[in-house]
C-alpha cells in the first residue's frame, strides 16, 4: 500500500475508490468530487489501483492519494487493507465508483460499519450477463448505503433489472464547470492537422470502445464527406484499445475517408477541443449519462446524438437534434444540415448539469446521512 501525500485535518473523512487509472467520464466525476470535497469543510482520500491518467490528475491537484492493486476476480487481500485503511484513517464515508469498487466497498461497509455510497455510472454496471449476479446484488443490497444513478434513464434500468433496492437509489447527474465551455479564436487543431480554416469541425469525445460505435461515426462520414468534402471528423480520446483500433483504420481506408477522420488521441482539456469545433457528434451505442454532450451544449455547439441513454434527458427539449437510431444515413442528413442550433447556455435546466449543483447534491445526502447517524 502505498501513500503518495501527506494528511491534513477535516471535520469528516471521505474515502472515494475507483476500479479504473485512465482517462474517461468516470473517472473524471471521481476526482472533481474528491477534489470539491476539500471546499465543503472534507477530507478526501483517493484509494486506485494504480498509476495512470487517474494519479497523474489527483497529484496535480494535491488530492490524497493511495494506490493497492488488487488483481483476481475476488482479491481477499485487497477487501482487508480496504478495511485496514477504512480504520487507520478513521473514515466517515466511503464514496465508491463502478460494479467492482461498489462490491468491495459494500463489504467493507458492512466489516467497518460505515456508510458506502456508490455510484453508477453505466448500463454495464447493472448488466445481467454478469456472473454470480445475485450474489452480487445482495453484496450490493446489504452494504450500500445510497446507490447512485448519473441519469434518470439509468435508474430506470436499475428499476427494471429488479437486482438493486430501488427505495435506496437516487439520481445525482454529472457535472462540469459551466463556465470554462464557450467558442475560442484558436486554430491550433486546424493546423496540427494542416487543414484549411473553411473546413467544418465536427468533434468527437470518448475513449475508442465499441459502446462509442465508431465504425457508425466512420461510415456516417463516409456519406456526408461524399455530398461536402468540407467536412472533418476528428476525434479525442485514448486510441490504446486493440484489435478495436485498427478494425476502425481498416474501415477509414475501405471506406476512403482517412483523410477527412482523425483519431487525435486523449486530449487533457475538453474545453480548449471542443471551443474549436464547429459541430459535436455522438455516436454511441450505449452511455449512462453523456458528460461530452454536456460539455458540447454548454460551448454552444450543435449536437447530433444518437438516442442510447443519458442523451434523450440531456436533449429533452432538443428534439432537433436527438436522433431516433444510429443509421448512418440519418446521422448524415443531419449533419448536413446546419440549421440545428443549441443555446442552453443561459438556459435554467441547464444549472442542474453544473458541478457546482451536482457538488450540492452529494454534500446534501452525506450530510443527512450523518445527522441521521448521530440523532
Amino acid at each position: 500500500m502505498e501513500l503518495t501525500t501527506s494528511i491534513t485535518e477535516f471535520n469528516k473523512t471521505v474515502l472515494h475508490v475507483i476500479d479504473t487509472t485512465g482517462p474517461g467520464g468516470a473517472e473524471t466525476v471521481f476526482i472533481n468530487l474528491a477534489d470539491g470535497l476539500r471546499d465543503k469543510g472534507f477530507k478526501s482520500i483517493a484509494l486506485i489501483r494504480g498509476k495512470g491518467w487517474v494519479f497523474e490528475e489527483l497529484q496535480r491537484r494535491n488530492i490524497e492519494t493511495v494506490i493497492l492493486d488488487c488483481k483476481g476476480s475476488f482479491n481477499v487481500r485487497f477487501l482487508k487493507k480496504l478495511c485496514t485503511l477504512i480504520k487507520k484513517e478513521r473514515v466517515d464515508i466511503i464514496q465508491s465508483h463502478l460494479l467492482g469498487s461498489n462490491i468491495y466497498c459494500a463489504m467493507a461497509g458492512v466489516l467497518t460499519r460505515k456508510p458506502v455510497f456508490a455510484t453508477f455510472h453505466g448500463a454495464v454496471d447493472v448488466s445481467k450477463t454478469e456472473r454470480f449476479l445475485k450474489l452480487k446484488a445482495w453484496i450490493l443490497n446489504t452494504g450500500v448505503t445510497k446507490f447512485i444513478a448519473v441519469s434518470e434513464g439509468l435508474l430506470e434500468e436499475i428499476r427494471q433489472s429488479g437486482l438493486l433496492n430501488v427505495d435506496k437509489s437516487v439520481v445525482i447527474y454529472n457535472g462540469i464547470d459551466t463556465s470554462k465551455y464557450f467558442k475560442r479564436d484558436s486554430e491550433a487543431i486546424r493546423s496540427s492537422l494542416g487543414l484549411d480554416e473553411n473546413v467544418i469541425l465536427v468533434g468527437s469525445l470518448g475513449n475508442v470502445r465499441p459502446a462509442k460505435a465508431y465504425d457508425v461515426l466512420i461510415e456516417s462520414a463516409a456519406l456526408v464527406v461524399k455530398d461536402n468534402p468540407n467536412y472533418h471528423f476528428v476525434i479525442a480520446g485514448d486510441t490504446g484499445k486493440e484489435p478495436l483500433m485498427s478494425e476502425l483504420k481498416q474501415l477509414m481506408n475501405q471506406l476512403k475517408v482517412s483523410n477527412n477522420v482523425h483519431f487525435i488521441g486523449f486530449q487533457d482539456n475538453s474545453a480548449e477541443f471542443l471551443g474549436q469545433m464547429d459541430m459535436f457528434l455522438l455516436t454511441s451505442s450505449s452511455e449512462g449519462f453523456s458528460i461530452a454532450t454536456i460539455e458540447a451544449l454548454a460551448t454552444g455547439l450543435p449536437v447530433v446524438a444518437t438516442k442510447c441513454g443519458g442523451p434523450e434527458e440531456i436533449l429533452a427539449d432538443e428534439d432537433d437534434s436527438l436522433l431516433t437510431n444510429n443509421a448512418p444515413q440519418t446521422i448524415a442528413n443531419k449533419l448536413l444540415d446546419l440549421r440545428t442550433k443549441h443555446n442552453t447556455t443561459n438556459n435554467d435546466s441547464f444549472n442542474k448539469y453544473d458541478h457546482k449543483t451536482v457538488l450540492q447534491s452529494y454534500v446534501q445526502h452525506y450530510s443527512k446521512h450523518l445527522e441521521q447517524s448521530i440523532s
